[in-house]
């Protein structure tokens, strides 16, 4: 039997399309590949998108916090691409929380329209650990690559 291995892309309902291609391209480096109507496509370049982005309107209701997605996850390559990306979100006055799951170390925020995301680094080869073990202690990401 065959499986999926990777995952394909993430779709965003948002309110104001400029403004979340503004904010996906400034905090994580997505350029847009194509636009259509009401639909944006970004990517890093391996594909035509990593991110779809769709937009609803102004006056569209926000994401709940019960059941559905939770947040969709970007890894980075290194200590200093982590704590560049927390930079950026503090320079447009985003609210961060920065995790450290003994396994990875995390930034947890949400994108202008409420959709929770997540920028994270993998440091198990650093740590020599497989599994996270239910750790969530708070980090310093100004403190990382240095």
């Amino acid at each position: 039997m065959s499986h999926a291995t990777e995952l394909g892309h993430v779709h965003l309902k948002v309110r104001d399309v400029d403004r979340a291609i503004a904010f996906y391209r400034d905090v994580l480096g997505l350029d847009v590949t194509e636009r259509v109507g009401d639909y944006a496509f970004l990517s890093w370049g391996e594909q035509h998108h990593d991110l779809a982005l769709q937009g609803l309107g102004d006056d569209a209701p926000g994401p709940g916090r019960g059941v559905g997605l939770y947040h969709a996850a970007f890894e980075v390559p290194d200590a200093d691409a982590l704590s560049e990306t927390y930079r950026r979100l503090r320079e447009r006055s985003v609210e961060v929380s920065p995790v450290d799951h003994g396994i990875s170390k995390a930034l947890y925020f949400d994108d202008p329209d409420g959709n929770g995301l997540e920028v994270y680094l993998d440091t198990r080869a650093a740590t020599d650990r497989e599994e996270w073990g239910g750790e969530n202690s708070r980090f310093d990401p100004e403190s990382l690559g240095r």
